[in-house]
């Protein structure tokens, strides 16, 4: 399989047939004239239209939102689907396309929001800056003024993300304690901004919260060289709940003596100073945006978007009244940011305190209760239950409790959270024919760890993540997942290609880590999961103890419905691990006819676990291992529950059978998707 080598931002750009110059939220200027419809709908958006407009072929309305307020006031006794047709063009929205159980189909039909024939609609949260001019004569630094008081994490230059400033420590912190650091902070104390203010630093601890994370502080302020840390991060980092018998505790003070130094530093206008292509800086003080520009780049025409909004879609239903039958086809979800991770101007901020796969503790007591519920520290009380009831990572566009969604043909792409979430009541769900790339955290999440045992419409269910394309991901929270599902039963992930990540391709399940205490792990739901004919490459490229396929917990009440990984096809992982990671408590898995090849720093499967679970039979959690074809496979035999047998040891991907190779990853009908590039820039103001 081709390799993706070319970067993001200089791909092919395909050019629409609309022109349109959008200066602010959508409404506010149109250009061109509209296309000819050719696919037939009921209601028709065009960048070049207007809300007042009635929403037809000839005369459609401009923004998202009042195509919504004319879909709900159609007949909701349908009799067929009803259709939104977004024409070519770049949808700057103000808000959040919100949905709630108003906008399902009816009697089984569906409400389709789809570009139209030949079409690349852009649905952006994003401001547009322009008026880059130099910093000073010769400068390498440019500046522009963006909109008063923008909140950002993320810059995109010509479809390109941006690094926002960073670089090392510019001396060693000593005295790690309770407040952050007593010593070591002088010169950082002394920066400044070009508008006087101080900066919001931000410490990254690559691998600090365990080998698969990469949590992140603000420092709050400088008491001459002390670095106070913000609060609550800094406790939930360095005093979180959870302590196991060989005395190690995942945080960034109790995994050794010295003083835990962060492994970079970011959002400092300094860093800027080294004339580093790419990286920028936003100061609060003034609302100014100042980049280096990367060769090539014209500033006075270039296209800089810099995400506002958090969502581009949300919301969904209830238990007892889901979102339904709706279907996104064809759009592209781009430019929107998140900014849970920030230093707020109440002096607190919760930071990134990741546990695994983008989970964060979170909250004043979040150290305290979100840790392994009856087994906290000595100094702590209990904890709250139900066990790791920790805060997912929002989606930019995210939905719970919906029934039949459908995103399919879809692309998201530079987005500054996770890509696309389906949470608790996801139901019978297709993501489908999707490409997934430059997204900050997670690709594509499935449900939630918050309700494990959760019943009916709760529960996440049924869905199907097939023939996707997720690549690239995550780039700036890197403990995240391509693919990544908490509790779950009925679902199924197959046919997927997940190339270039920094950590594990595919996650599922949780709620093991009790058996580091000798106890049964989490009971929950999950039952009857496939992880099956994925194509998975060059992923751990960057952290450490993780995988392709990792999963925790109990899948199932048996081997014959448990989770079930067969026919994928995996090789080239860099970091260390499993593989095929059967971790903490992970319990009647069946693990068949995969292929793992060119994997010298990770055995092929492991690992076994004792079982714990309630009047456990075996000695070792339930997982069958058979007819696969492993190099450098694990030592394990069959025993105590573990049955490892028919296996085939490979010395390359030579040797990996050819019925494995052609049915694994993307099928022939959507291998389109593997050329995928990103809609038409919009035209620059004065540009």
């Amino acid at each position: 399989m081709t390799k993706r080598s070319v970067p993001l931002g200089i791909r092919s750009l395909m050019i629409g047939a609309a022109t349109v110059s959008l200066l602010g939220a959508a409404g506010s200027m149109t250009v061109g004239r509209a296309a000819t419809p050719a696919v037939a709908g009921q209601v028709y958006v065009s960048p070049h239209g207007s809300d007042s407009n009635p929403g037809t072929a000839s005369a459609p309305v401009q923004t998202i939102g009042k195509a919504q307020t004319l879909v709900r006031a159609l007949d909701q006794n349908m009799g067929a689907d009803v259709t939104v047709v977004l024409e070519d063009g770049f949808y700057r929205m103000n808000s959040p396309l919100t949905l709630t159980a108003a906008d399902s189909g009816t009697n089984g039909h569906n409400v389709v929001w789809t570009a139209d024939s030949g079409a690349h609609p852009v649905l952006a949260g994003s401001a547009q800056i322009t008026g880059w001019k130099p910093m000073s004569a010769g400068s390498p630094i440019w500046v522009a003024q963006a909109p008063a008081g923008l909140q950002t994490r993320q810059l995109y230059v010509n479809g390109s993300r941006a690094a926002r400033a960073n670089g090392t420590l510019p001396a060693a912190l000593t005295g790690q304690d309770s407040t952050g650091y007593s010593g070591g902070g002088s010169k950082m104390a002394a920066w400044r901004n070009p508008s006087g203010a101080k900066p919001q630093l931000e410490f990254v601890y690559r691998g600090g919260l365990g080998a698969w994370t990469e949590p992140r502080c603000p420092v709050a302020s400088f008491s001459g060289a002390a670095v106070v840390m913000a609060q609550p991060c800094w406790t939930n980092s360095t005093a979180r709940a959870g302590s196991f018998p060989d005395g190690r505790a995942y945080n960034l003070v109790g995994r050794s003596s010295i003083t835990e130094q962060p492994t970079s530093v970011e959002n400092a206008f300094q860093f800027l100073s080294a004339g580093t292509p790419g990286q920028w800086f936003l100061d609060q003080g003034d609302s100014k945006l100042y980049y280096v520009p990367r060769p090539g780049e014209t500033m006075s025409t270039a296209d800089v978007e810099a995400p506002v909004l958090q969502q581009l879609v949300t919301g969904g239903g209830t238990a007892s009244a889901p979102l339904h039958n709706v279907v996104f086809s064809g759009i592209q979800f781009s430019y929107a940011t998140w900014l849970g991770p920030q230093f707020h101007t109440q002096g607190t901020s919760d930071g990134f305190s990741e546990i695994q796969a983008n989970y964060q503790v979170t909250g004043a007591k979040g150290a305290a209760s979100q840790g392994l519920c009856h087994v906290p520290p000595s100094s702590y009380t209990l904890g709250s239950c139900p066990y790791a009831a920790w805060t997912q990572i929002p989606g930019n566009v995210s939905l719970t409790y919906d029934q039949h969604i459908q995103f399919t043909g879809d692309a998201f792409v530079h987005l500054g959270a996770a890509g696309l979430a389906l949470g608790d009541g996801s139901q019978n769900d297709v993501v489908k024919d999707d490409v997934v790339t430059d997204v900050s955290g997670n690709g594509i999440q499935l449900g939630n760890v918050d309700l494990p045992t959760a019943t009916g419409a709760s529960q996440t269910s049924g869905n199907s993540v097939t023939d996707n394309h997720v690549f690239d991901v995550p780039v700036e929270f890197h403990g995240g997942i391509g693919i990544d599902s908490g509790y779950a039963a009925h679902d199924t992930v197959s046919h997927n290609q997940i190339d270039h990540t920094p950590y594990t391709a595919i996650s599922q399940g949780w709620g093991g880590w009790p058996d580091k205490e000798k106890e049964a792990p989490q009971a929950n739901f999950s039952r009857d999961n496939a992880i099956s004919n994925n194509l998975i490459f060059d992923h751990m490229s960057l952290l450490n103890d993780g995988g392709a396929i990792y999963t925790q917990g109990i899948t199932g009440t048996s081997l014959a419905d448990g989770e079930h990984v067969s026919g994928n096809d995996i090789h080239d992982q860099t970091g260390s691990g499993h593989v095929i990671y059967t971790d903490n408590g992970c319990t009647f898995e069946t693990i068949t006819g995969n292929a793992v090849s060119n994997n010298p720093n990770a055995q092929a499967w492991a690992s076994r676990h004792s079982d714990y679970a309630p009047g456990a039979t075996t000695t070792y959690d339930p997982t069958d291992v058979e007819g696969n074809y492993f190099q450098n496979p694990s030592g394990y035999t069959t025993g105590g529950g573990v049955t490892v047998a028919n296996n085939t040891t490979i010395t390359g991907p030579s040797q990996v059978p050819a019925s494995i190779a052609a049915n694994a990853g993307i099928e022939a009908a959507y291998k389109g998707i593997l050329s995928w590039t990103q809609a038409p820039l919009p035209p620059v103001s004065g540009g």
